[in-house]
């Protein structure tokens, strides 16, 4: 019962906060995030610690959903129109970010160990605010499309980034025990796993499909398989993003009732979204912020400025339009799961620096999760992409 009224105090703190939000003209889900803040552990405690825990499951259904959907996107007329773009933008806006806060921790006189890993994570991505936020506003266009599909990437790049990184920091801190062809394998076989598995449930969700035409049977049937990809990628140790979008991205380009299917997906999700970024914000601890110190202020800057200088330069490169060119790097702010996933790898890797990483990358969702949704709505607003 404890849990169900955890439940309920999410869903109505974000009805409150998203309604405030409108009346300032800001994303709904900042609203969740500070309302969630608000009756989090943090400040009033209406969500107890246990509660959060024990509804953990609510972000990967909601994570789920939101890959699906990213997936869908992944037709290929689109890559046959746009070519290589997203893929050379998603490598450098990732690996720019890395690059700057590896080099930077270095300079500062940082371990190399900690530094590598710590600015690998730099390279992660969180889609679910960008998502949200494109939706709010039906935000169309260029960026708007460009954007969806380098999140989407961003997933894998951070893995093969941080699979490096971690090899590199493994061969500093014990020269001579690393291999890194071995080391990169782990990645390698979670990217493909991921997505292997995940195309094999989207050509499966087409059989059953074929039976059931009433929305109500559909709508089982899209929970279903849904559940499914979160089973096996749990079950396997692979990427419930890259699976769930692999199964979208599959469905979608071999079904001709993708689009019907994805719409019926769309009126399943706004609760569950409600109450995954009104938990997500119910998790931020405000008691980190003081503890951060120089290492927390160069890995929050230094990634905003590799993100923004890697995407301009990708589009620039690839010849993208200039809204993309200047506009696209400040939608790629927000991070949170897997970020704060490869923090659990960080912590056998360079354990002398766990908790210094946790609270780094801890600090840094708070900060990127608050301002994130506002800064990709300025920026998509600036591009022409978003009416008021």
């Amino acid at each position: 019962m404890q849990q169900l009224m955890s439940l309920a105090i999410l869903l109505l703190t974000g009805l409150v906060f998203g309604r405030l939000m409108k009346l300032v003209k800001m994303p709904n889900v900042t609203g969740y995030l500070i309302g969630g803040l608000i009756v989090g552990p943090s400040v009033l405690n209406l969500v107890h610690a246990d509660a959060l825990s024990q509804l953990g499951f609510i972000s990967s259904v909601a994570l789920g959903f939101i890959a699906f959907s990213i997936g869908s996107e992944f037709k290929a007329s689109y890559f046959k129109r746009v070519g290589m773009t997203p893929i050379v933008i998603a490598i450098l806006e990732a690996m720019v970010a890395v690059v700057l806060v590896i080099a930077s921790l270095i300079a500062f006189g940082f371990d190399p160990a900690f530094s590598f890993v710590l600015g690998a994570i730099a390279a992660a991505t969180a889609p679910a605010a960008t998502i949200m936020v494109i939706r709010q506003y039906r935000a169309k266009g260029p960026v708007t499309e460009t954007l969806l599909s380098v999140v989407a990437l961003d997933d894998a790049v951070a893995l093969i980034g941080f699979g490096i990184a971690v090899a590199i920091a493994q061969m500093i801190e014990n020269p001579g025990s690393g291999n890194l062809v071995m080391q990169l394998m782990d990645p390698v076989v979670e990217i493909l796993g991921s997505l292997g598995s995940g195309a094999l449930l989207g050509f499966l969700l087409m059989i059953p499909l074929k039976f059931f035409h009433d929305e109500d049977n559909r709508q089982a049937l899209i929970y279903a398989f849904i559940f499914i990809a979160l089973f096996v990628s749990s079950t396997f140790g692979f990427s419930d993003l890259l699976t769930c979008m692999a199964m979208g991205a599959i469905f979608a380009n071999l079904s001709n009732e993708s689009d019907k299917v994805m719409a019926i997906a769309d009126r399943l999700t706004p609760p569950i979204f409600m109450a995954f970024f009104v938990l997500s914000g119910a998790d931020l601890k405000l008691s980190i912020l003081p503890s951060i110190g120089l290492v927390g202020i160069i890995y929050v800057v230094m990634r905003v400025v590799g993100k923004f200088l890697g995407a301009w330069t990708g589009a620039k490169i690839m010849h993208a339009s200039e809204p993309v060119q200047k506009y696209l790097g400040w939608a790629l702010l927000p991070q949170a799961g897997v970020a704060i996933g490869l923090t659990v790898v960080a912590q056998s890797v360079v354990p002398q620096y766990a908790e210094t990483v946790r609270a780094v990358v801890l600090c840094g969702t708070l900060i990127y999760e608050l301002i994130g949704p506002s800064v990709s709505k300025w920026a998509l607003t600036q591009a022409g992409e978003i009416s008021e």
